[in-house]
Protein backbone atom coordinates (compact mmCIF):
# COMPACT_ATOMS: atom_id res chain seq x y z
CA UNK A 1 0.00 0.00 0.00
CA UNK A 2 1.52 3.33 -1.00
CA UNK A 3 1.26 6.63 0.78
CA UNK A 4 1.53 10.10 -0.72
CA UNK A 5 4.93 11.06 -2.05
CA UNK A 6 6.91 13.13 0.44
CA UNK A 7 9.04 16.15 -0.39
CA UNK A 8 12.39 15.05 -1.80
CA UNK A 9 15.22 17.17 -3.10
CA UNK A 10 16.94 16.36 -6.37
CA UNK A 11 19.63 19.01 -6.00
CA UNK A 12 22.71 18.50 -3.86
CA UNK A 13 23.74 21.58 -1.82
CA UNK A 14 27.10 23.10 -2.77
CA UNK A 15 28.60 22.18 0.62
CA UNK A 16 28.12 18.48 -0.20
CA UNK A 17 29.25 18.71 -3.82
CA UNK A 18 32.91 17.98 -3.10
CA UNK A 19 32.07 14.83 -1.14
CA UNK A 20 29.64 13.68 -3.83
CA UNK A 21 32.21 14.34 -6.56
CA UNK A 22 34.70 12.12 -4.73
CA UNK A 23 32.10 9.38 -4.36
CA UNK A 24 31.29 9.53 -8.09
CA UNK A 25 34.99 9.32 -8.98
CA UNK A 26 35.27 6.18 -6.85
CA UNK A 27 32.16 4.60 -8.38
CA UNK A 28 33.30 5.28 -11.95
CA UNK A 29 36.85 4.10 -11.16
CA UNK A 30 35.35 0.85 -9.90
CA UNK A 31 33.36 0.50 -13.14
CA UNK A 32 36.52 1.26 -15.17
CA UNK A 33 38.37 -1.63 -13.59
CA UNK A 34 35.54 -4.16 -13.46
CA UNK A 35 33.64 -3.84 -16.75
CA UNK A 36 34.75 -5.78 -19.82
CA UNK A 37 35.65 -3.64 -22.87
CA UNK A 38 32.39 -4.40 -24.70
CA UNK A 39 30.41 -2.87 -21.80
CA UNK A 40 32.60 0.23 -21.49
CA UNK A 41 31.55 3.65 -22.70
CA UNK A 42 34.23 6.15 -23.62
CA UNK A 43 31.98 9.10 -24.41
CA UNK A 44 28.41 10.25 -24.05
CA UNK A 45 26.09 10.94 -21.20
CA UNK A 46 22.86 9.21 -20.29
CA UNK A 47 19.96 10.55 -18.17
CA UNK A 48 17.80 7.67 -16.94
CA UNK A 49 14.38 8.67 -15.62
CA UNK A 50 13.50 7.87 -12.05
CA UNK A 51 10.56 7.88 -9.65
CA UNK A 52 10.73 8.30 -5.87
CA UNK A 53 7.78 6.76 -4.03
CA UNK A 54 7.12 6.85 -0.31
CA UNK A 55 5.48 3.75 1.12
CA UNK A 56 4.30 2.95 4.64
CA UNK A 57 7.60 1.22 5.40
CA UNK A 58 10.14 3.32 3.52
CA UNK A 59 11.07 4.80 0.18
CA UNK A 60 11.33 3.15 -3.24
CA UNK A 61 13.46 4.63 -5.99
CA UNK A 62 12.72 3.19 -9.44
CA UNK A 63 15.13 3.97 -12.29
CA UNK A 64 14.71 3.15 -16.00
CA UNK A 65 17.96 1.45 -17.00
CA UNK A 66 16.91 -0.64 -19.99
CA UNK A 67 19.94 -2.21 -21.65
CA UNK A 68 22.23 -1.69 -18.64
CA UNK A 69 23.52 -4.92 -17.07
CA UNK A 70 23.66 -5.19 -13.28
CA UNK A 71 27.46 -5.24 -13.28
CA UNK A 72 27.46 -1.76 -14.90
CA UNK A 73 25.51 -0.14 -12.02
CA UNK A 74 26.74 1.10 -8.65
CA UNK A 75 24.52 2.32 -5.78
CA UNK A 76 25.71 4.24 -2.72
CA UNK A 77 23.99 5.95 0.20
CA UNK A 78 25.88 8.58 2.19
CA UNK A 79 24.34 10.93 4.74
CA UNK A 80 20.96 11.71 3.23
CA UNK A 81 21.86 11.22 -0.45
CA UNK A 82 21.27 8.16 -2.61
CA UNK A 83 23.65 7.98 -5.59
CA UNK A 84 23.08 5.72 -8.60
CA UNK A 85 25.88 5.59 -11.19
CA UNK A 86 26.53 3.42 -14.20
CA UNK A 87 27.38 3.04 -17.85
CA UNK A 88 25.05 2.21 -20.72
CA UNK A 89 27.00 0.93 -23.71
CA UNK A 90 25.47 0.76 -27.17
CA UNK A 91 24.74 -2.74 -28.38
CA UNK A 92 26.90 -4.43 -30.97
CA UNK A 93 26.16 -3.02 -34.39
CA UNK A 94 27.27 -3.30 -37.94
CA UNK A 95 30.51 -1.71 -39.01
CA UNK A 96 28.85 1.15 -40.92
CA UNK A 97 25.28 1.65 -39.71
CA UNK A 98 22.90 4.06 -41.40
CA UNK A 99 20.73 5.66 -38.74
CA UNK A 100 17.31 7.04 -39.64
CA UNK A 101 16.38 8.08 -36.09
CA UNK A 102 18.45 8.12 -32.89
CA UNK A 103 16.67 8.79 -29.59
CA UNK A 104 18.26 6.38 -27.13
CA UNK A 105 21.05 7.71 -24.94
CA UNK A 106 24.29 5.90 -24.23
CA UNK A 107 27.13 6.80 -21.91
CA UNK A 108 27.84 7.25 -18.24
CA UNK A 109 25.11 8.35 -15.87
CA UNK A 110 24.81 9.47 -12.27
CA UNK A 111 21.66 10.40 -10.38
CA UNK A 112 21.65 11.79 -6.84
CA UNK A 113 18.51 11.99 -4.74
CA UNK A 114 18.43 13.65 -1.30
CA UNK A 115 16.02 11.90 1.04
CA UNK A 116 14.70 13.12 4.35
CA UNK A 117 14.24 10.85 7.33
CA UNK A 118 16.14 8.05 9.00
CA UNK A 119 16.74 4.91 6.93
CA UNK A 120 17.92 1.44 7.87
CA UNK A 121 20.59 1.32 5.17
CA UNK A 122 21.84 -2.07 6.37
CA UNK A 123 18.47 -3.52 5.28
CA UNK A 124 18.33 -1.63 1.95
CA UNK A 125 17.85 -3.77 -1.16
CA UNK A 126 18.21 -3.21 -4.87
CA UNK A 127 16.99 -5.36 -7.75
CA UNK A 128 17.13 -5.16 -11.52
CA UNK A 129 14.27 -6.65 -13.49
CA UNK A 130 13.11 -5.99 -17.06
CA UNK A 131 15.10 -2.75 -17.35
CA UNK A 132 13.91 -1.30 -14.02
CA UNK A 133 16.25 -0.79 -11.11
CA UNK A 134 14.28 -0.75 -7.86
CA UNK A 135 15.98 0.41 -4.66
CA UNK A 136 14.11 -0.13 -1.38
CA UNK A 137 15.19 1.94 1.62
CA UNK A 138 13.31 0.90 4.76
CA UNK A 139 12.71 3.60 7.35
CA UNK A 140 13.93 3.21 10.88
CA UNK A 141 11.09 2.82 13.35
CA UNK A 142 9.99 5.89 15.23
CA UNK A 143 11.88 5.93 18.51
CA UNK A 144 10.96 9.30 19.98
CA UNK A 145 8.54 9.03 22.84
CA UNK A 146 9.27 5.32 23.25
CA UNK A 147 10.46 4.14 26.65
CA UNK A 148 14.05 2.89 26.75
CA UNK A 149 15.23 0.95 29.78
CA UNK A 150 18.66 1.95 31.05
CA UNK A 151 20.50 -0.87 32.80
CA UNK A 152 21.56 -0.14 36.40
CA UNK A 153 24.92 -1.32 37.68
CA UNK A 154 26.61 -0.80 41.00
CA UNK A 155 29.88 1.01 41.46
CA UNK A 156 31.33 3.98 39.62
CA UNK A 157 30.07 4.62 36.06
CA UNK A 158 32.52 3.50 33.36
CA UNK A 159 33.05 5.42 30.14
Amino acid sequence: MMAAVAQFSFVVPPTETRELTGDLRELFADLDTSLPPEQRVYSGECHPSLDVVETQTGVEVIVDVAGVPAQAIRIMFRGDTLVIAGEKAPGPGTSEPTFHLVEREFGRFARAVRLSGAFDVARARASLDAGELTILLPRLGERRGQPHMIPLTTGAPRP
